[in-house]
């Protein structure tokens, strides 16, 4: 069954005719031709396919497409800024080395930003819980973590 939904995306409203059994991460790099947004498992254990639905950072790839009927979904597509001038979290990635095959980066960026807009100053503990659902394969573990504790409190002031 096809159902015809509406959401804010990155800012922007669409409109798309999804399948009742499509996943928001198919409908993403499907016809709204957003590949930023990563496919790793498919299961929801990797985090490589997380985006921002209402504040909240979710795994595309487990979340119904027609459950973004009237939500705002950000993907790291929206997080640039004009003239795609990088968010201050995508800058303190590169500045740490936190990018190393970059497949994971998307989901961890995200991740981040979820994390910083709900707790702008977070301890490491509350850093590692908000990325324990992000796999990096290329072990960057220690370079991502010093990458959101130098956006952090930053951030907070660029809201």
């Amino acid at each position: 069954m096809k159902k015809r939904i509406s959401f804010t995306l990155n800012g922007s409203r669409v409109f798309v005719t999804v399948d009742s059994h499509q996943c928001l991460l198919d409908v993403l790099r499907g016809p709204l031709r957003l590949t930023g947004t990563k496919e790793g498992c498919g299961e929801g254990e990797c985090g490589a396919c997380t985006v921002i639905v209402d504040d909240l950072a979710v795994n595309s790839c487990l979340y119904p497409a027609f459950e973004v009927e009237g939500k705002s979904v950000m993907t790291i597509e929206g997080l640039t800024g004009p003239k795609n001038k990088l968010d201050i979290i995508q800058e303190a990635f590169v500045t740490n080395g936190a990018i190393q095959c970059g497949f994971c980066t998307p989901g961890m960026i995200l991740s981040t930003k979820a994390l910083l807009d709900s707790n702008p100053e977070p301890s490491d503990e509350e850093i590692r819980d908000a990325l324990s659902g992000n796999l990096c394969r290329c072990t960057g573990y220690v370079q991502i973590i010093e990458a959101v504790k130098q956006v952090a409190g930053r951030h907070k002031n660029k809201l």
